[in-house]
């Protein structure tokens, strides 16, 4: 990301499947059958909840190396399915991440062209493992204006998962925060407009049920790789208490390791939710 008012520079689209690596280098003493790794859920310090991540500098991983940016995502799509995997071993309930940008499109048509293809073959070819792996899928952002069969897509993967009761990944497609907000004050002005609502009955709890995923918790923690130190229009409204941890390295080289880390730095602040008293933790 080259400066402030980009978005989600070098976002991956969502391919979570395991990859052979993954296979291979996974111990099946680490988890129990629901692929939680009891040690790691139940350690000293409480889990987040719900994990957030904005995946940035695919672009610059890849430049660093010669490579063209669509390697990048390559690579972040691989990094992805790390990090999903981790989660549901460490026993998170919730992972969002931030996938596609309002922003993004933008960029060059042939980068659009590279990451919608990424999208699309995770449908073919990753999203039933993911059904089988117990993963509920979820999307937000806007969908009125995206193609049909991106539409179709986005549905399918909700339509197959939607009775899985283990991880939600939250993808964020198409997605900006402020739009989402716009979108939510716009429904309860037409409830206004129609006589089904008062204004003044109008408050932030209100809006909030007006929101995308308005039953899912807000993040305990947003983590943000490439070292950049913002939001770029994610989560805005849910991230009011959110705690911020950015990591200096590029989301490529994201793994269980650094997903560890970040929680680590996660359990170690004190969080007051506007009061006195600290929690630790979620």
């Amino acid at each position: 990301m080259s400066n402030a008012a980009s978005s989600t520079s070098d976002a991956a689209l969502p391919l979570i499947a395991k990859s052979n690596s993954d296979k291979s280098n996974s111990d099946p003493s680490d988890a129990d059958k629901s692929g939680v790794d009891n040690e790691a859920a139940a350690g000293g310090d409480p889990m987040p909840r719900h994990v957030a991540i904005i995946m940035d500098g695919n672009g610059r991983w890849a430049a660093a190396r010669g490579l063209p940016r669509v390697e990048g995502h390559r690579r972040g799509v691989e990094a992805l399915r790390k990090t999903v995997r981790a989660a549901r071993e460490l026993g998170i309930s919730v992972l969002t991440i931030y996938s596609f940008s309002s922003e993004n499109w933008s960029r060059p048509a042939s980068e659009i062209r590279d990451l919608l293809s990424l999208l699309r073959r995770f449908v073919r070819n990753d999203l039933a493992e993911l059904h089988r792996s117990n993963v509920r899928v979820r999307i937000i952002g806007e969908r009125d204006d995206l193609a049909a069969d991106i539409r179709a897509l986005l549905q399918e993967a909700e339509d197959l998962t939607r009775d899985n009761d283990g991880l939600t990944l939250v993808v964020a497609f198409n997605y900006g925060a402020r739009q989402e907000i716009a979108r939510a004050a716009r429904r309860l002005a037409e409830e206004v407009a129609a006589g089904r609502l008062e204004s003044a009955a109008i408050t932030p709890e209100l809006l909030g049920r007006h929101l995308d995923a308005p039953d899912l918790p807000d993040p305990d923690v947003i983590i943000r790789t490439s070292g950049e130190q913002r939001l770029s229009n994610f989560l805005l409204w849910q991230s009011a208490y959110s705690e911020l941890v950015f990591v200096p390295v590029n989301w490529p080289d994201f793994d269980r390791a650094a997903l560890q880390g970040a929680i680590a730095e996660y359990q170690r602040r004190e969080r007051r939710f506007g009061g006195l008293i600290a929690k630790t933790g979620s």
